[in-house]
């Protein structure tokens, strides 16, 4: 039997990416759904997702009340998979960075026995084209900063492409979670290395944004600085 997979998308003012999101989604994995997460956006997002719903059932869609944060969106959208009882999760950008045509790659990783599967910028083959050397300084520098506080082997630990079997999500203490931007992408990698899952990087090429503009903030970068030693502690404290 083939996995059941839900692709997650938070959207916060996607309008003009999130139908060309869908269908390259789609064009890859026809059989799969996905989830589209929206933060009541001022430019319709919201309401263009429950258009496409209409007459796409693969297609569903989960309106919050505003602007709540990239984790808590994620983490909304992991108890709506879990319930619903899909096999993959799968966490994707709706504007375009995060290219369809690696989700065969995931797929193949997970066959082989991954548990989480990492598209991945700093393994071989793996890449961006679009940043300035600031983005390049300040994700590859954070990666590494965690890499070495909390002595993991991932190489990319703030990617934001990545996809979960059920079973991590179930067991990873969601409720506990509460970090966002780039500490969420390495508090649940470590979480889930921690209780014993095997992790994989499939090597992707990130293509930045050409419509809308990006999410990153000072805030979320100094949340990465302070989460991932707190982490470290925690661990070490017996408390993850």
């Amino acid at each position: 039997m083939k996995p059941r997979v839900l692709i997650v998308t938070p959207t916060y003012n996607e309008r003009e990416n999130l139908a060309s999101f869908l269908d390259g989604v789609f064009d890859v994995l026809p059989e799969a759904n996905a989830l589209v997460v929206d933060d009541a956006s001022p430019d319709g997002t919201g309401a263009l997702a429950e258009q496409i719903a209409k007459v796409d059932r693969r297609v569903k869609v989960l309106h919050r009340p505003g602007k709540m944060g990239l984790g808590s969106a994620y983490l909304d959208a992991f108890r709506y998979g879990i319930a619903e009882g899909y096999d993959l999760i799968f966490e994707m950008d709706t504007d375009l960075s995060h290219d369809p045509r690696y989700l065969p790659d995931f797929l193949e990783a997970f066959e082989r026995g991954a548990d989480v599967v990492i598209g991945s910028r700093n393994v071989a083959g793996g890449g961006v084209e679009g940043w300035g050397l600031g983005r390049h300084v300040l994700s590859k520098g954070g990666s590494l900063y965690s890499r070495m506080l909390l002595g993991l082997g991932v190489r990319d630990l703030t990617s934001g492409y990545k996809g979960f079997r059920r079973e991590v999500l179930e067991q990873i203490d969601l409720e506990a979670v509460r970090s966002e931007g780039y500490s969420f992408q390495v508090e649940l990698t470590y979480r889930a290395i921690r209780k014993g899952f095997r992790v994989a990087e499939v090597p992707i090429i990130f293509v930045d944004r050409r419509v809308g503009q990006s999410k990153m903030s000072r805030a979320i970068f100094a949340e990465a600085i302070l989460m991932v030693p707190k982490l470290r502690l925690e661990a070490l404290l017996g408390k993850l």
